[in-house]
């Protein structure tokens, strides 16, 4: 079972491809041979990126990795693959804590932050936003980046009624697990509980 780039493509080395210089980003020969081997010559967690189903992070957890990136390679891999939100869960109830999920892809706002949180996820890694800051501002616009997200988590946290990270829950979201119609991030619905302010006249 392949672990690692699950969903790369096969490319015809022919010449004539026009996908041949991308080739060397497309190793499918990488096993949990390859795990096993590095784990042997170095000390360093290991982390697996790009698990989007139980079975493989059922494997994951069998080799021994220190965690898991919950990954569709932001989509560029393979058309029509699962938006990993909707995958997330799965993952997070294959492992039951045994190691820890994160989860990379699909985050650009502090709500997405709070939904992949409330789906069992132990972090979120953030990319195209941080690039997107980096191109239009340089260094702090990757700083305003991180600071609209969380400044975004933390409202979320405080419409929600949760004071800190571990008041997150799954039952501070429906999804199509629920019996919620849901096709990805957009349509994760917030439960929110709305906090009755009384002023004194």
């Amino acid at each position: 079972m392949k672990i690692l780039n699950h969903f790369h493509l096969y490319v015809n080395m022919d010449r004539r491809c026009i996908l041949r210089p991308f080739a060397i980003y497309m190793e499918v020969r990488i096993s949990s041979v390859d795990i096993t081997w590095l784990k042997s010559i170095t000390k360093l967690p290991i982390l697996i990126k790009g698990v989007l189903t139980r079975e493989d992070a059922l494997k994951a957890v069998e080799i021994g990795v220190e965690g898991i990136i919950v990954s569709n390679h932001g989509g560029r891999q393979l058309d029509y693959v699962p938006a990993t939100i909707v995958s997330l869960e799965e993952v997070v109830h294959a492992v039951q804590g045994r190691i820890p999920v994160f989860l990379d892809g699909g985050i650009r706002r502090g709500t997405d932050v709070f939904k992949a949180l409330a789906l069992g996820a132990q972090a979120v890694l953030i990319g195209r936003p941080v690039l997107y800051g980096l191109a239009a501002k340089g260094e702090e616009g990757v700083r305003r980046v991180i600071t609209m997200l969380k400044d975004e988590l933390e409202l979320t946290m405080a419409f929600t009624g949760c004071p800190s990270l571990e008041d997150i829950t799954r039952n501070h979201v429906k999804t199509q697990n629920d019996g919620v119609n849901c096709d990805g991030w957009s349509s994760l619905k917030l439960q929110i509980s709305f906090i009755v302010c009384h002023y004194a006249v």
